[in-house]
């Protein structure tokens, strides 16, 4: 499945593996080395340890590189008063007597436990396209589902901040 990217998340991809190419590699190789120099490799921790990280480091930029490759590039922008992407949008629980405030963001940077809600989840996926005052059914699976009336939408493009999840 292609992922869904903004030019933001782009952005920011590029900068990671750059920064992971110019300085993590550079200090991971400086580990490796310095590791390797005390001895008996079988039973080196370090050496073990430092390889690993490499390793990882590695693996990070062909996932990164690989995304980019196959992404699709979506558009943060959204008409007045319809959820979009970077768009901040407070919904009501009736079940449960709630109100929460979301951030709608690409999957990249979902991280519901800060109140990041990806376009992919069952929430994100139900609101996303849909006006203030509208109710909609969130499907979590074939057996369950829960309504949700979007309240406000405030429209937001500061993502600069925004963290890309790693793996």
């Amino acid at each position: 499945m292609r992922e869904r990217l903004t030019e933001s998340d782009v952005r920011k991809i590029e900068e990671e593996i750059e920064h992971r190419k110019l300085v993590v590699r550079k200090e991971a190789i400086e580990a490796v080395k310095e590791a390797r120099a005390h001895g008996d490799l079988s039973e080196n921790f370090e050496y073990h340890a430092a390889k690993k990280d490499k390793n990882r480091n590695e693996s990070r930029i062909r996932y990164l590189e690989r995304m980019l490759k196959t992404a699709e590039i979506v558009s943060d922008k959204s008409e007045d008063g319809v959820v979009g992407i970077n768009n901040r949008v407070t919904v009501y629980f009736p079940d449960e007597d709630e109100e929460e405030t979301f951030k709608i963001v690409t999957s990249i940077r979902g991280n519901s436990l800060t109140g990041y809600i990806s376009t992919e989840s069952p929430v994100g996926k139900a609101i996303f396209g849909h006006r203030v005052g509208e109710t909609v059914k969130v499907e979590v699976n074939e057996n369950f589902s829960y309504d949700v009336e979007i309240r406000k939408i405030v429209d937001s493009t500061d993502d600069e901040n925004d963290a890309i999840r790693g793996f």
